[in-house]
């Protein structure tokens, strides 16, 4: 447990997910975003994905204009989307792995075998101030590698846990999350500050949200399917509700 303030990052791409499948213009994620910050989130993420399957480039531009919070840029080591981090010089951006065919982000990025290149593409964006996170699995190699390579962040990708949990494996929840909890601590060890993310629910929220390491959480896809039901609003204020009493 920890009294250490744990941040709420709030990930609007499935309010475009749902805009975009009739076209036009609603739900507006921009809205999305302003009705999360008043509700208590710390940021807005946002993933620019390559094929521009949610958040278009008109978003993004968007968010920077409006947000009065932080905004941070999900996004592949691509020339493409570095040259739009650059020139928008978002608060954070978050290196993901990224892969066409995929509905959501599959697993941790692969840092260690690639250390060179991708040291190389976060040098630019360090340089003109953007605070660089590497989404990675619970893996003493990868995290490690995040550190060589000079990411100031890490984010833990908590979906195998959440995924155990929601399929009823409970000894196979326990392990995953066994690992995310040495892996924090690891990983602050090395001087990284620690994210975590993926698939986190009302269910799941709360063991994570207690690792004293950890420092935010960004929660996207459940908290835009539950305002179906009760609202964006108090759908985010649970949340917070629940990460808040986890920390206490």
């Amino acid at each position: 447990m920890s009294d250490t303030p744990l941040r709420l990052g709030v990930n609007i791409d499935h309010v475009a997910t749902v805009r975009n499948a009739r076209g036009g213009a609603y739900p507006d994620p921009l809205r999305a975003a302003k009705l999360a910050e008043e509700a208590g989130a710390d940021g807005i993420t946002a993933h620019l994905r390559e094929d521009r399957r949610h958040i278009s480039d008109a978003d993004i531009d968007g968010l920077m204009e409006v947000l009065s919070v932080p905004l941070n840029f999900e996004m592949a080591a691509t020339d493409e989307m570095q040259k739009i981090a650059l020139r928008h010089k978002p608060h954070a951006v978050c290196i993901v792995p990224e892969k066409r065919e995929e509905r959501t982000t599959e697993g941790g990025l692969e840092v260690a075998r690639e250390e060179n290149r991708l040291a190389h593409f976060i040098a630019p964006l360090r340089d003109v101030g953007c605070r660089v996170s590497i989404f990675i699995a619970a893996d003493p190699k990868q995290i490690e590698a995040a550190h060589r390579i000079g990411a100031e962040v890490i984010e833990l990708h908590t979906g195998a846990y959440c995924d155990a949990h929601a399929e009823g494996r409970v000894d196979d929840a326990q392990r995953e999350l066994e690992a995310l909890r040495k892996m924090s601590a690891f990983a602050h060890s090395l001087g990284l500050e620690v994210h975590a993310g993926h698939g986190l629910s009302y269910d799941t929220v709360q063991p994570v949200a207690a690792f004293p390491e950890v420092r935010e959480l960004n929660i996207g896809h459940f908290l835009i399917g539950e305002s179906i039901f009760r609202g964006l609003t108090p759908a985010i204020q649970e949340m917070r509700r629940l990460m808040d009493e986890a920390r206490q």
